[in-house]
């Protein structure tokens, strides 16, 4: 697994973001690093959770699929890792 933040949104990040568009979805978790970080276009704020939709966004642009495909993607990725958490009763259902 590799976990990208908001780096990916950083003008100067082309390197990242071709790492990842190669990357399998299968394999991709999404972070804040709060406080430092913040993506853009909260740049120079601290990094809060809140501001993960950034970075989600630019990741799904870069892969080609919707914020939805991104978040089930990355959630089942988070489950799958981590085995001993266990997900919501609706979301299991």
């Amino acid at each position: 697994m590799i976990s990208l933040s908001g780096i990916i949104t950083f003008k100067n990040a082309e390197p990242l973001r071709q790492i990842a568009r190669d990357l399998p979805l299968s394999r991709i978790l999404v972070e804040t690093d709060s406080p430092y970080l913040a993506p853009v276009p909260k740049r120079g704020k601290p990094n809060e959770p809140s501001f993960l939709v950034h970075t989600a966004a630019e990741l799904a642009r870069l892969k080609g699929v919707s914020v939805e495909e991104l978040s089930a993607a990355t959630t089942a990725n988070f489950y799958r890792l981590f085995a001993k958490a266990l997900p919501p009763a609706s979301a299991a259902a």
